[in-house]
């Protein structure tokens, strides 16, 4: 066993799910309530603010998982990053030197990109804004406020997301869930009470600012412990400028291949807002949240073994790597297939008992949204596990991906008029084309025809 990185076991997988179910519990909460107390136009601007935080974190240019993996490989003993593969030394020792270096590293890149994300937001997110509330009926100075605040989320969130990182990397699994449970629990008991005060859309936004703050602060005390803060100031630095030059050009892979995914599963509600209604969007948008859920419930089991396997990977233990892909997949199937029938048969009658002002796509497009999707969280997982060996073989394919599905939305959406239809269309076939098929393969290869 190396010696930095937390044993991995059974309770951090339960906690694993745990803090997913209870996350989808507050979704599933939250949702109706906003449904049944914003109207379809708020509930439209609400999922455009949603994608443009996913849209932001991609600023991050592939370097969270890339740090996490890295801060994986310190605690695995290794004594230097490397641009690809992984020094493999048979020395576990932790080499503290090293990691201060990568902290600064972190510490820099995300300085930047903080900046960064200010002033796009600040200047090009708020001329979109303006122009979305041109159809806007409600009341625009509610949107205007939580849009402030949203810039505000965006920069300390994109700022301190290296904490993410850093429990990953160290396999602080049941502590991070534990954490997320508590951020969460915050988050739903004050978006409730502040939408009560009549605060409107502020107010979701205002709870998630004051949840991400908390679950900051509980990180930093996790991983910087009275010992590890010791082990630190005695040691030596290894140059940041070293360690993000060997980092970057695997990060930078892992950030286009993560715009490429971007573009082919959100690209659409921007598409959306410029062709359709927002109402239409807002039911696209919220369908998307509930099967985004799904998803993250699919790949528990994956998220919770990733320092794993990065650990393995410096090991060389095939058969651990195999045994645990086996285990990821079979969960992943089993959730999806359960998952997506209560979704099917639950979800608008749901809706319809609260009266709620927004619903979910009509039953055959949501099996076909399903359907893709579980492809797509399926070769996401195979190519986690190329990905473990610091190997990245997959971001011009996803780009190309994400390059065909605005091609395909613009076809079907724009010239077709094929409206929800063609954003389902779009970037299902543009992954079936290739990515669903091509990373499960070269991971059935690689373990099963030795």
């Amino acid at each position: 066993m190396a010696e930095g990185i937390e044993n991995i076991g059974k309770k951090d997988v339960v906690w694993s799910y745990l803090a997913t179910f209870f996350t989808v519990g507050a979704g599933v909460i939250l949702l109706p309530f906003m449904s049944y107390k914003f109207s379809s136009e708020i509930m439209g601007i609400w999922v455009i603010f949603q994608t443009i935080n996913q849209l932001v974190i991609l600023l991050d240019m592939g370097f969270r998982p890339s740090f996490a993996r890295n801060i994986s490989y310190v605690f695995s003993g290794v004594k230097h990053l490397q641009t690809v593969g992984i020094e493999d030394t048979g020395d576990y020792d932790v080499d503290y030197s090293l990691l201060n270096g990568t902290l600064k590293a972190m510490r820099r890149f995300y300085s930047w990109m903080a900046l960064a994300t200010l002033i796009l937001l600040g200047i090009v997110g708020t001329i979109y804004i303006l122009y979305v509330l041109e159809k806007f009926n409600g009341d625009r100075t509610d949107i205007i406020i939580a849009w402030i605040l949203q810039i505000c989320i965006n920069c300390y969130n994109l700022y301190t997301l290296y904490y993410d990182a850093l429990l990953t990397g160290k396999g602080y699994i049941k502590r991070a869930q534990q954490i997320n449970i508590i951020g969460q629990s915050l988050y739903l008991l004050l978006a409730i009470g502040l939408v009560y005060a009549g605060l409107g859309l502020t107010a979701i936004v205002a709870s998630q600012l004051l949840s991400i703050i908390l679950r900051r602060i509980l990180s930093y005390r996790v991983f910087f412990t009275h010992e590890m803060k010791a082990k630190l100031a005695i040691a030596g630095s290894k140059s940041a400028n070293e360690i993000l030059k060997a980092i970057s050009p695997n990060s930078i892979k892992s950030g286009l291949t993560s715009l490429g995914g971007f573009l082919v599963n959100k690209s659409a509600v921007f598409i959306s807002s410029a062709f359709l209604p927002l109402a239409v969007t807002a039911s696209y948008g919220i369908t998307l949240q509930v099967i985004d859920i799904l998803c993250r419930c699919s790949t528990v089991m994956y998220v919770a073994l990733l320092p794993k396997l990065a650990q393995y990977r410096v090991e060389r233990n095939t058969d651990r790597l195999k045994k645990d892909y086996e285990y990821c997949v079979i969960s992943l199937l089993v959730i999806f297939l359960i998952g997506g029938a209560v979704f099917v048969t639950l979800g608008n009658p749901v809706l319809e008992l609260i009266n709620s002002q927004t619903y979910f796509l009509p039953v055959p497009m949501l099996c076909l949204l399903l359907f893709f999707y579980c492809l797509e969280e399926n070769h996401i997982v195979a190519a986690g596990f190329i990905m473990a060996d610091n190997k990245i073989p997959f971001f011009i394919p996803s780009l190309l991906s994400g390059a065909a599905t605005i091609i395909l939305l613009y076809l079907f959406v724009g010239v077709l008029n094929w409206g929800v239809w063609g954003m389902i269309l779009a970037p299902g076939l543009a992954q079936l084309s290739y990515q669903n098929w091509k990373w499960p393969s070269v991971v059935i290869k690689e373990f099963y025809k030795q």
